[in-house]
C-alpha cells in the first residue's frame, strides 16, 4: 500500500498521509519511535535537499495523538558536514524544543557490526535498537546512484568511515544490504521540493507530494518512475530486489491519490546532469559529496573545455600519481590538484578556470 497526498499544507498533509495509511498496523504507542530525515548538508529545506521540518512536525503530532510518548530525532550529516549545522540551519532545532524531543547526532553514536552473507556493515547503536525506525527521506535525484530516497536514506544510520566505505565497496550493493539489515517501521517521503539535478540541493523542483508506506523498496520503485527511471536503472533497488527487500510497484500495488487537485500540472523528470558531465571524470570510488561538487563544478562551467583529458577522483586513487588534474585529497597525487575532503565546487571551478 502507498499513500501519496498532494498539496502545499505540508504538516497537515503529513499527518492525513498517515491517517490514510496501514502505518498503526505495525506501530504500536509503547515503541520507542526514532524519526530518521535526510539532513545531507545545513540549510533550508527550499534548496531542495533536506527534509522539510513541517514534514517531520505533522509526523510527531500523528505520533502524540495516538499515545507515542519515545520520540527521537536521529540523523548523520554526509562526510565533510556538521549535522549539528543542519538540525539548526534546517529547523530542526526548533522543531525539537517545540515538541520536546530529543536530537541524536549518530556521528558520535557507537555501532555494531553486522553480518550479511559477504558483507559485514557497521550500523550506529541508536538505529539498531530502536523499536520503529520512521525513515523521512527527500524525493531527489543523485549524481551517482541517479535517484536517492527511502533505500538511500538509511546511509545516514552508518558511521562516517563506513559511508565512505560504501563508495569504495561501488554504492549501489552495499545499500541493498543495509536495507536487508535495517528494517524501517515505515516511510513517509518528502517530495515537496526535492532537487532532481543535485542531492546537496540548489534546484528545487516544486510538486508539493508526500508518500507513505510500508516498504521502502517499494516505494523507491514508485519514485524512481516518477522521476523518469526504471527501478532496474537504479542498482540499489534491483539488488534490493534479489536480497528481498522488497518487490517493485505494479499495477497489483494498492495506490491511494488525496488532493488530487494540487497535482502538479506536468510531469517531473530528472535532470541528468551527472549523466551530462560524465565524459570529463574518471571516477573510482568516489565519495557522494566530493564527486556532486565536481559535477556542479563542470556544470556551472559548461564543461571542461581547459582540461586534457578525464578528471581523477575517488578513494581508488589514493596513493598514486599521474599527470593530469585530481579532484580532492584521495587524488592529491597527479600533476594538478584541487584539494579538500570534500573539495569545495567554488574551488574546483576555480583551478578549472
Amino acid at each position: 500500500m502507498i499513500v501519496l497526498t498532494y498539496g502545499a499544507e505540508i504538516s497537515k498533509n503529513a499527518y492525513e498521509t498517515l491517517a490514510a495509511s496501514d502505518v498503526l498496523s505495525y506501530l504500536d504507542s509503547v515503541m520507542a519511535v526514532s524519526i530518521k530525515p535526510n539532513l545531507v548538508v545545513p540549510g533550508p529545506a527550499s534548496n531542495g535537499a533536506v527534509t522539510h521540518p513541517e514534514v517531520v512536525e505533522g509526523i510527531i503530532l500523528f505520533l502524540k495523538d495516538h499515545g507515542v510518548k519515545s520520540i527521537k530525532i536521529i540523523e548523520s550529516s554526509w562526510v565533510g558536514d556538521s549535522t549539528k549545522d543542519a538540525f539548526k540551519y534546517s529547523g530542526f532545532r526548533d522543531l525539537a524544543n517545540r515538541h520536546g524531543i530529543a536530537l541524536i547526532d549518530l556521528k558520535s553514536d557507537s555501532f555494531t557490526v553486522v553480518k550479511h552473507e559477504k558483507y559485514d556493515i557497521a550500523i550506529c547503536d541508536e538505529a539498531l535498537r530502536t523499536d520503529f525506525l520512521l525513515n523521512v527521506p527527500v524525493l531527489k535525484a543523485h549524481c551517482q546512484t541517479r535517484l536517492t530516497c527511502c533505500m538511500k536514506n538509511l546511509k545516514g544510520c552508518i558511521p562516517d568511515k563506513e559511508k565512505r566505505r560504501f563508495h569504495s565497496l561501488g554504492i549501489h550493493k552495499p545499500v541493498a544490504v543495509l536495507n536487508a539489515l535495517l528494517k524501517t517501521g515505515y516511510n513517509v517521503v518528502d517530495g515537496i521540493c526535492g532537487d532532481l539535478s543535485f542531492e546537496e540541493g540548489g534546484n528545487p523542483v516544486v510538486s508539493n507530494r508526500i508518500i507513505a508506506g510500508r516498504n521502502p523498496l517499494l516505494i523507491d520503485s514508485f519514485c524512481a518512475e516518477l522521476i523518469g527511471y526504471r527501478p532496474e536503472e537504479i542498482g540499489y533497488i534491483s539488488y534490493g530486489r534479489e536480497l528481498g527487500v522488497g518487490e517493485y510497484f505494479s499495477a497489483e500495488t494498492k495506490l491511494v491519490e488525496r488532493g488530487a487537485g494540487a497535482k502538479p500540472a506536468r510531469d517531473l523528470r530528472a535532470g541528468g546532469i551527472s549523466e551530462k558531465y560524465s565524459n570529463y571524470i574518471n571516477e573510482d570510488a568516489a565519495c557522494s559529496s566530493c564527486y556532486s561538487s565536481l559535477v556542479y563544478a563542470l556544470h556551472r562551467l559548461g564543461g571542461a573545455p581547459h582540461v586534457s583529458g578525464r578528471i581523477h577522483i575517488g578513494q581508488g586513487f589514493a596513493g598514486k600519481n599521474g599527470s593530469g588534474v585530481g579532484v580532492g585529497d584521495c587524488a592529491c597525487g597527479f600533476e594538478k590538484c584541487v584539494p579538500g575532503c570534500p573539495p569545495k565546487a567554488t574551488d574546483i571551478i576555480e583551478a578549472l578556470r
